[in-house]
């Protein structure tokens, strides 16, 4: 009976720190319902697709650190790749450090989502 006590509490005191977590990230939370103005630069909420000197596509969308959920299209706009993506225009010439090393990409297209 000792144990389970135990662990409740300790399951406890992991729910309790989490919810503290997300308090404080609710603080800093910005909500974005409406569209950029100019929809044919990269700001967050974008969906861009690159391509490489190849012809070899890639889509993303930029999105808040907490909206990643490991979702391999979204990437964090604190991420090197959403800050050398953001303010930039369709056609633009991108150099991206990723784990291969550089590589150069060109912006083929810029999308955004209706918000709901």
């Amino acid at each position: 009976m000792g144990f389970l006590y135990i662990y409740g509490k300790k399951q406890l005191r992991e729910i309790d720190r989490r919810v503290r977590y997300l308090e404080k990230r609710l603080d800093q939370c910005t909500v974005v319902d409406r569209l950029p103005l100019d929809r044919s630069i990269v700001f967050f909420g974008a969906w861009v697709t690159l391509e490489d000197e190849e012809g070899n596509q890639e889509r993303f969308r930029i999105v808040g650190p907490d909206e990643i959920d490991h979702n391999d299209d979204y990437i964090s706009m604190d991420s090197p790749v959403a800050k050398s993506l953001l303010k930039r225009r369709e056609g633009d010439e991108v150099l991206l450090r990723r784990a291969g090393g550089e590589k150069t990409y060109f912006i083929e297209l810029i999308e955004y989502v209706e918000p709901v």
